[in-house]
């Protein structure tokens, strides 16, 4: 007995050693501002203890485009949108909550009506009455579930490789946003596995999982591994990632989405090995006003993977819609 337990304090003790070697704590809060968090940055309260980190640029009478990130992402993944943009609109973007400097949901409330009160809220502050809303991976479906709940706020609809619908019509994805062959997603949504995650996230992963989202792989370099991983890793957002992946799926409905009669601009990367192109067309076609544009070799990421591309296709559909009242 004296034995076994001499060998279970050994165990005991290599395997908190273990964990103090490659635990990765937190990042600094106050340093991720400095560094993520400069001009043109804005953090604004919206209620119920949350504080956004967003930028708004461009015009302030010019007609408004508000951009949401995909999952485990946040606001620099329109960069190249909003500096292509912003000399003839109103481009706003922010962290969702669980994401970037936000941080997590003061309720650890990751629901998608959660999600649409904020965005709602959001341009509330920004005194943003009507406005066109587009989004990434997760902030597609976000940006579908507001439109189908606040119709007169919005003027249209950008979605680049969104999720939202029906699992049936993503056909290959089966978790939160995202499919299963992202190794990030994979660990996010295992039990156990997933609170080790909470502790232990190696730089390393980060990079696989971006290099497994896009195509074209020179857009993964140093600073947005960097980003990606530290982040991930700003006070909380790693415990709201696992929340948010161990939640039960919530799309929208068929009817929901056919029932949105706003114009509808879908981009979707060809190559998109998260969410196929089968989704994006499916999204097309169930759509009453919609216009798909497809992009070759291009992976989960087009306003990464091919900015000059998506913003030409985006500028002149803009150009299009009706002015708003």
């Amino acid at each position: 007995m004296k034995w076994f337990l001499r060998i279970l304090g050994v165990l005991v003790a290599v395997l908190v050693i273990l964990f103090l070697a490659f635990r990765t704590p937190d990042t600094d809060a106050a340093e991720m501002r400095v560094k993520y968090g400069g001009e043109p940055s804005q953090f604004v309260e919206i209620g119920d203890g949350v504080t956004v980190h967003l930028r708004d640029e461009g015009p302030r009478d010019a007609p408004a485009i508000l951009l949401l990130h995909g999952s485990n992402s946040d606001l620099h993944t329109w960069d190249e949108w909003a500096d292509g943009l912003k000399d003839a609109y109103r481009v706003v973007r922010f962290d969702q909550v669980g994401h970037g400097l936000t941080g997590p949901d003061a309720g650890d409330d990751y629901s998608r009506a959660n999600y649409i009160a904020d965005i709602r809220e959001v341009a509330d502050a920004l005194e943003l009455e009507t406005f066109v809303l587009g989004g990434n991976s997760m902030g597609g479906k976000h940006a579908l579930a507001f439109a189908a709940t606040y119709p007169d706020r919005l003027t249209g609809l950008v979605l680049v490789d969104s999720s939202g619908m029906p699992m049936d019509a993503q056909v290959q994805a089966d978790d939160e946003d995202e499919d299963s062959g992202n190794i990030g997603f994979t660990i996010a949504k295992t039990p156990g596995i997933n609170k080790i995650a909470e502790q232990i996230t190696p730089r390393s992963l980060i990079r696989q999982s971006l290099e497994q989202s896009v195509s074209v792989q020179s857009v993964v370099t140093e600073e947005a591994v960097d980003r990606y991983w530290e982040l991930l890793r700003y006070p909380g957002n790693r415990a709201a990632t696992m929340a948010r992946f161990t939640t039960e799926y919530d799309p929208l409905s068929e009817e929901e989405i056919a029932a949105i009669t706003l114009p509808v601009l879908i981009q979707w990367g060809d190559e998109d090995r998260l969410i196929p192109l089968s989704a994006g067309q499916w999204l097309d076609k169930t759509l009453t006003s919609s216009r798909l544009v497809i992009y070759e070799g291009i992976g989960h990421l087009p306003q990464k993977e091919a900015p000059e591309a998506t913003i030409g296709d985006v500028k002149a559909w803009l150009g299009g819609l009706e002015p708003s009242t």
